[in-house]
This record gives C-alpha cells, structure tokens and sequence, in this order.
C-alpha cells in the first residue's frame, strides 16, 4: 500500500480532534461534589441598598448524579435567626458548549430562577446570568471555588453596573460529611 504525506496529515488531523474533544469534556466537573455537606452560609440581608448587616444560617446540602452523571440535583437545607432556606438546583451539562447551566428553585414559593451558565477554569466555576431583583436589572456572579477535596467556597455577587463592580449578598462554605 502506498501512504503520501496528504494521508498521514489527514490521519493525523482525523486523531487530534477526538482527543481534544476527550480532554475539553468538562461533564465531570462536579464529580467530586457528589456527596454529603454541611453547609455554613450567609447572606445579605438587604443586598443593593448599601447594608451590610448579614443574616447566618447552618444546616446540610447533598449532591447526586443523575442520568449517568450528565446532570447532578443539589438540596440544600439551611435554618437561622431569619428562618429557613430550602432549595434545590439542578446542574445540567451541555457538551455542545462545553458549559453548565446551574437551575436553582427556591421551595418557599416554588420559583424556578433564571438559569446561570458558565464554566469552571482552573478550579474555579464562574456561572452569570441577568436577572430581576426587586425590579432592578442585575448581572449575577456564581462562583464556586473548591479549596481542596472536602471544602469548596460559594459566592454570589450582584452587578447593577455591567460586571464593573460587584456586591457579594451569598457566601457558603460547604464541608464533606465522612
């Protein structure tokens, strides 16, 4: 048989893609969420007002696959001196854009949010979407920052400016139950 040089290249640029694509697959990026938490949060009690007085909250968040791992279902579960916050979000994967869309549901009045979609870049998940509050356009900032395998950081911020300056109103810090 004879090979030319075209072919080889062919060959070869047939192979590159299949392993790019292997090693950009970002559908288990929160595998090593999947778990039991406890889960330490609070929040600003008046977010974009100017207040800083924020409101703590203690209680457990769990994490499971779903559908072969494609899609995780997250149920948080937090009480303090404001009451409670039960909530789930389902975080599904779209291989097309190599990207997550994180789907929060508040239980107290059964609202489904607005979707935040983003990625996670070296360690750190950063997710946004634009958003009503109180009647005010806002740009969302979710981030997740895993600090080793058994803590990882969460944080939302507000933007009323565009992404220029950012007003953090959510901080949880979620530790893995053995």
């Amino acid at each position: 048989m004879k090979t030319n040089a075209a072919g080889v290249l062919l060959l070869i640029l047939c192979m590159v893609p299949c392993a790019g694509a292997h090693a950009a697959d970002a559908s288990h990026d929160f595998d090593g969420q999947i778990g039991h938490w406890r889960t330490t949060l609070r929040r600003l009690k008046d977010p974009l007002t100017g207040s800083q007085a924020w409101l703590d909250y203690q209680g457990t968040t769990t994490v499971r696959a779903v559908m072969d791992g494609r899609a995780n279902l997250v149920e948080l579960r937090v009480a303090g001196s404001a009451g409670r916050i039960d909530g789930v979000s389902l975080r599904l994967y779209d291989p097309t854009q190599g990207q997550w869309s994180l789907n929060y549901a508040n239980l107290a009045d059964g609202s489904l949010g607005i979707p935040s979609v983003g990625r996670f870049t070296g360690g750190r998940g950063e997710f946004y979407s634009n958003e009503k509050f109180r009647g005010r356009d806002v740009r969302v900032r979710f981030v997740i920052q895993p600090q080793g395998a058994d803590v990882i950081h969460f944080e939302q911020a507000f933007s009323i400016d565009d992404g220029r300056t950012w007003e953090v109103n959510w901080i949880a810090t979620d530790t893995r139950v053995r």
